[in-house]
């Protein structure tokens, strides 16, 4: 099928963008890669009226350091996750997540700003976001504004953003401390799949073994990505394989997980357990190697 028609719109600069967006409000759509829209437009999905192609604004591909962390343009390739030594670096938990975002030419073209604006409930990044308790900056011709990432996922592709605003850029802290680890696992019908469930995690230890900051992030399994209220109560323990099994079952209790043609509620909150104490693990015992 052919998408329905639409007017274009490329615009260079930021200002730009945004003054089409204030003059077109809910009937335009922003392109940043393609990857979910240009689909979605050929099957009719969605018909938007108005494209606007943020492809032509410089501004918003740039990725550097700050501050200890990091500052990446809602335009940066998805494939700089795995390619870029800084990322690997500052945040190796997108680094370790990138090689299963869809496949290596899907994330040649797709963006990281556009996954994370396209919400969808399986994607890696708004769950890795989540974990390393990033920041978004949007924009609109009226304002500015900080959205932290817990926040900006409203459910099923929903988010914070007004249609007026566009994602501008992605502020990711630094580590949490000298002794923090990472962990990331999914299960998927087949590599470059959508997961049928996924976790992710992040924890920092003190010089004795004492967890001070632990995040752990569901995703997959329900309308979104969901930050599991059970990992703080890993702060001020060290951790153990028995009860970082605790915490992972626990975890996978508070999902209110869906059913599609691909799994039942039952089996994604079973899987989902024994990957949220996997990815437990491995951030604990990155945190000791540390």
């Amino acid at each position: 099928m052919r998408p329905a028609p639409f007017d274009y719109f490329a615009p260079r600069t930021v200002d730009e963008a945004l003054d089409l967006l204030a003059r077109h409000g809910e009937d335009a759509k922003l392109l940043a890669g393609g990857q979910s829209l240009v689909p979605m437009m050929n099957m009719r999905l969605v018909r938007p009226a108005v494209i606007v192609d943020l492809n032509r604004v410089a501004a918003l591909g740039a990725l550097r350091e700050e501050a200890g962390g990091l500052r990446l343009g809602a335009l940066v390739r998805q494939h700089a996750l795995e390619r870029d030594g800084r990322i690997a670096a500052t945040a190796p938990l997108l680094a370790e997540a990138a090689p299963l975002i869809g496949h290596l030419q899907t994330r040649a073209r797709g963006t990281i700003g556009g996954s994370l604006a396209h919400a969808d409930p399986a994607a890696e990044l708004p769950a890795c976001m989540i974990a390393l308790d990033a920041v978004f900056h949007l924009r609109s011709a009226r304002a500015q504004r900080a959205c932290r990432a817990p926040d900006f996922f409203r459910g099923l592709l929903a988010t914070a953003l007004a249609p007026d605003e566009l994602l501008a850029e992605i502020e990711v802290p630094g580590p949490a401390g000298p002794r923090t680890g990472h962990g990331f696992a999914e299960v998927a019908r087949r590599h470059g799949d959508f997961a049928l469930v996924g976790a992710c995690a992040v924890l920092a230890l003190d010089t004795a073994g004492v967890c001070r900051h632990a995040r752990l992030v569901i995703f997959g399994a329900g309308d979104g990505p969901h930050l599991a209220r059970a990992a703080t109560a890993l702060l001020g323990e060290r951790p153990s394989a028995a009860r970082l099994g605790e915490i992972g079952r626990a975890a996978a209790d508070e999902i209110d997980a869906r059913a599609d043609l691909h799994a039942t509620p039952e089996y994604r909150r079973r899987v989902a357990a024994g990957l949220a104490t996997r990815v437990l693990g491995h951030a604990a015992a990155r945190a000791e190697a540390a």
